[in-house]
């Protein structure tokens, strides 16, 4: 049995529409300037609102990062190699997704804010500017991770409202996003402006500036780069226009692959899909190897007051946040001016994995392994 996740991705066929269009007078929008007397209808009705919602884009493509970090961190590649590439490949889109908003925010203007002390969450954690309906969790692999992964990622239906607060999937967050950059870009021409898109361009992470995961790093001049953003961070994450796979084949021409609600269901069943498989249902495929008791037995959610202080379990709790700070700090630079020092997050992911793998080898001092925290060190 092949459990590679690289080697068995099916080359399916492609789809012409993204995710959902937008409605008929935003579509409108975009091919002509807005008429005489035109007022902004979404939630988000300034440019500060809307820097405001783009930072919590960005707190919440973080926020799912430690949480995928974790449960790969505990897994056993060799037992478990389908559900390690998967994760690990999702894992690196979310970073993508973080830059790329960062790239929208900076284009209209804003700052990305990322190594301050309440950018981590405290977890577990509802998601940020969610209807907090579930919590998120540093925790092992298991299907009650993967079962959190799926409601993380979970398709929203096609007539589920824009929700720019309080929101019950990604899609209709970055849903009032997407309309509130077109209505702001046509309000802001339409009384005299230049539109919104006013952001030093030097800012902007280049493409050459990163590697990792599938899509590719967009820079963001104007709204219509802006809003193909958005379609490959919504796609990756729920699929093309109701299907199961990513928006990265429509875009960039790259191989087929599944959106990460249906990669994380691969690995809940099992199975893989097929190409022609109903997004409704579960995969109908060929089944790969899923060994839930191949994961370092690492207690949920640890914290460093969870050890007395100064002891080696400590010591190496604050030693792994201490590189997760150092790597926010990074990436804080390269997204405030300097794009290319961003190759210097690299080394300090390898060193984050090393450091997250000795915490794995020690007792909890409660019958379980220690684990990586994701506290904020100053």
């Amino acid at each position: 049995m092949n459990n590679s996740y690289a080697t068995q991705t099916s080359r399916g066929r492609l789809r012409q529409r993204l995710i959902r269009p937008l409605e008929p007078a935003l579509q409108a929008l975009l091919l002509a300037p807005a008429p005489e007397g035109f007022r902004i209808g979404g939630t988000i009705k300034t440019i500060e609102q809307l820097r405001e919602h783009l930072q919590t884009a960005i707190e919440l493509e973080h926020s799912t990062i430690p949480v995928y970090l974790t449960t790969l961190y505990t897994l056993d590649e060799r037992k478990n190699q389908f559900a390690y590439q998967a994760i690990q490949g999702v894992a690196m889109e979310e970073m993508l997704h973080m830059i790329q908003v960062c790239n929208i925010l900076n284009a209209v203007g804003g700052s990305p804010a990322i190594n301050k002390p309440d950018f981590i969450p405290k977890y577990p954690t509802p998601l940020p500017h969610s209807d907090d309906a579930f919590l998120v969790s540093l925790q092992k692999f298991s299907p009650d991770a993967i079962d959190t992964f799926l409601k993380i990622e979970m398709p929203a239906g096609k007539c589920a409202p824009p929700e720019a607060n309080h929101y019950a999937t990604i899609g209709q967050f970055y849903h009032a996003i997407r309309i509130a950059l077109v209505e702001l870009d046509a309000h802001n021409r339409l009384h005299g402006g230049p539109g919104i898109f006013t952001g030093d361009p030097a800012r902007q992470v280049l493409p050459e500036h990163y590697y990792g995961g599938g899509g590719k790093l967009l820079p963001v001049h104007e709204l219509q780069d802006a809003l193909l953003g958005i379609e490959e961070i919504v796609g990756q994450g729920e699929g093309v226009d109701g299907t199961i796979i990513d928006t990265d084949s429509v875009l960039f021409g790259q191989d087929v692959e599944y959106a990460h609600y249906f990669r994380f269901n691969e690995v809940k069943y099992g199975r893989r899909y097929r190409p022609d498989d109903n997004a409704k249902y579960p995969p109908t495929g060929p089944a790969v190897e899923v060994d839930w008791q191949a994961a370092a037995d690492m207690a949920p959610n640890p914290k460093m007051a969870d050890y007395p202080e100064g002891s080696p379990v400590w010591k190496q709790t604050r030693e792994f946040n201490r590189i997760y700070t150092s790597l926010l700090d990074q990436l804080h630079i390269a997204c405030n001016g300097q794009p290319a020092s961003l190759s210097g997050a690299i080394p300090i992911m390898y060193q984050l994995k090393y450091q997250a793998q000795a915490l794995l080898n020690l007792p909890n001092g409660r019958g379980g392994r220690a684990g990586p925290s994701f506290e904020y060190i100053a």
